[in-house]
């Protein structure tokens, strides 16, 4: 996978037209803060993946960060690290780190439908 100077790496499914859509959101969201945000696409990376240490079934059913430091964050903690680059998401962020919202991740699943699987 190519290496980026960005702070932070946000990897999605580049062949779902829901993450697709949910990459343009934070994009415009973000503005000039989205420098520090780099997108990679997993599509047909799963060596790559694999080496990151990211189960690439995974990759395709949760949200997966590369912080700052190369630590792999994912779901909840993946996205409040997104969020918390996005200066109008960062209230939520905020709300989302609390223990209490944490523990409530039948809030956060059913936000994340993926596209169908192929197993391989």
């Amino acid at each position: 996978m190519p290496r980026y100077n960005a702070k932070i790496c946000v990897y999605y499914d580049g062949a779902c037209p829901k993450c697709i859509k949910d990459r343009q959101t934070y994009e415009k969201l973000a503005g000039k803060t989205g420098v520090d945000i780099c997108w990679i696409d997993i599509t047909g990376r799963e060596r790559q993946l694999r080496e990151l240490g990211i189960d690439p079934h995974k990759a395709l059913t949760e949200l997966h960060v590369r912080d700052e430091k190369g630590t792999i964050l994912a779901e909840i903690d993946a996205y409040i690290l997104l969020m918390r680059k996005v200066p109008l998401l960062r209230p939520i962020a905020g709300f989302a780190k609390a223990d209490a919202y944490k523990r409530q991740e039948g809030l956060y699943r059913p936000a994340v439908s993926p596209r169908p699987i192929a197993v391989s």
